[in-house]
């Protein structure tokens, strides 16, 4: 992996190629899926049942796009009894975590004749989407529902991409397990289209989370409007501080860990040590050697990976504010004296003993997280989320006369005559 050197100009022009990423949808790719988009909001179930084999190679009439309660039921009997505790486990962290993230409605009546607040509803409805294919992510089945669940959303439903084997029983078994009651057997564009248009079998929603591939990100943003969506997902990131305490073969799994994700996956470790920064070079090409998935950690390391020396943690603290990473990894001896400096992360992990997998699964905190430098406006995907919010105003007669005056004059400053005699109208008739 590369190594930079901040005294070396050079290497500040690289860094700076390195800070700024393109958000650009390759132009194909957005016909492509608009074209997907439009066919499934005109032609509903059969635009899906014709996408689903072409791109699943999965044959499947409207009825059968539900998965059957009992599917769900037998998913979660059939695991075995480590693996329940597991799962049960992770879904309480993750659950108790996001109760503490809820958002309450108030009422104000402090001002005499004036009662003003804030009501906080959950969303009707909302759709989840977990990857599928040859792979299992429970795991983005209790990072989705479980804030929703929290918030009061009424009822969610859940897409999945099928496969010719069979859905997995593990994300089956993760969503009984979050009381998902609905779960459907498509994916791509057209389960996105579906679920911000609604087709016969598939109903409409409020909301779209999830992750997916570039075809399921580009269609959320062309429905983003019609309906909400969490946000435009990109390659994972993850971000190492570290100084000399660091343990140079933790922190190369680390940086390992979400360059395993994909090829343009972003993996930097930012140090002020020279022989941490040597040492964690050479683990990474060894534990190379023995992973799975080198081609996908190659790429992503060559094309993405970065070491960069700095003259002290202050300056990695800085480096890491420009980057905004998905995830931040503190591993310095006092992470603690660090984090009142962070100002733009998804999320933050303190200490040698406290890897980013452990978020990733069951610590508690959403893995769902703001990536390509959005964590400089964007939050994690919280309770927040799948809630809205309306105000209150009431006045009673007094207490608008006392107001009348301004609102009056403010209203005809702006040349609203509409406006100014609503507030008269009512102080001059009876009451």
């Amino acid at each position: 992996m590369k190594i930079l050197n901040m005294w070396e100009k050079d290497s500040l022009e690289a860094l700076e190629t390195l800070l700024s990423r393109s958000h650009e949808t390759k132009t194909s790719v957005e016909e492509a899926v608009r074209e997907v988009v439009d066919q499934v909001r005109s032609r509903g179930d059969e635009a899906v049942a014709e996408y689903t084999s072409r791109f699943d190679g999965v044959q499947l009439a409207a009825r059968d796009f539900q998965v059957p309660e009992t599917d769900l039921e037998k998913a979660l009997n059939s695991l075995s009894a480590p693996v329940r505790e597991s799962l049960f486990l992770a879904r309480d962290r993750i659950e108790a975590f996001h109760c503490e993230g809820k958002i309450r409605s108030w009422m104000s009546t402090s001002t005499p004749g004036e009662v003003l607040g804030q009501v906080v509803v959950p969303l009707d409805r909302v759709g989840i989407y977990v990857p599928g294919g040859k792979a299992a992510y429970p795991s983005s089945v209790l990072m989705n529902a479980l804030p929703a669940r929290v918030a009061g959303v009424t009822e969610i439903i859940m897409v999945t991409p099928p496969s010719r084997q069979g859905l997995n029983p593990l994300t089956l078994a993760a969503a009984q397990a979050c009381g998902i009651k609905r779960v459907f057997q498509i994916g791509g564009a057209q389960a996105v289209a579906a679920l911000a248009y609604g087709t016969g079998t598939v109903p409409a929603v409020d909301k779209i989370v999830g992750p997916g591939n570039l075809f399921v990100a580009t269609a959320k943003k062309l429905v983003s409007g019609e309906v909400g969506i969490d946000m435009i997902a990109g390659p994972s990131e993850i971000l190492v501080i570290a100084d000399e305490s660091a343990n140079p073969e933790c922190i190369a799994y680390d940086l390992l860990s979400q360059a395993e994700h994909d090829e343009q996956a972003k993996a930097i470790l930012v140090t002020s040590s020279v022989s941490v920064a040597q040492a964690v070079n050479q683990e990474l090409e060894r534990q190379l050697r023995f992973l799975p998935r080198q081609d996908i950690l190659t790429a992503s390391l060559d094309d993405y990976g970065c070491i960069i020396i700095t003259r002290d943690l202050l300056h990695a603290v800085q480096i890491s504010n420009r980057f905004a990473p998905e995830h931040l990894l503190l591993a310095v001896q006092e992470p603690f004296t660090l984090l009142g400096s962070i100002r733009h992360a998804g999320s933050v992990f303190l200490g040698h003993f406290s890897p980013v997998a452990a978020g990733d699964y069951l610590a508690g905190p959403n893995h769902v997280l703001p990536t390509s430098g959005t964590a400089r406006f964007s939050s994690p995907l919280g309770v927040y989320d799948f809630v809205k919010c309306f105000s209150i105003t009431h006045f009673d007669r007094p207490h608008l006369q006392s107001l009348a005056e301004h609102i009056v004059r403010l209203a005809r400053l702006e040349g609203l005559e509409a406006h100014a005699r609503s507030v008269e109208v009512r102080l001059t008739s009876k009451p």
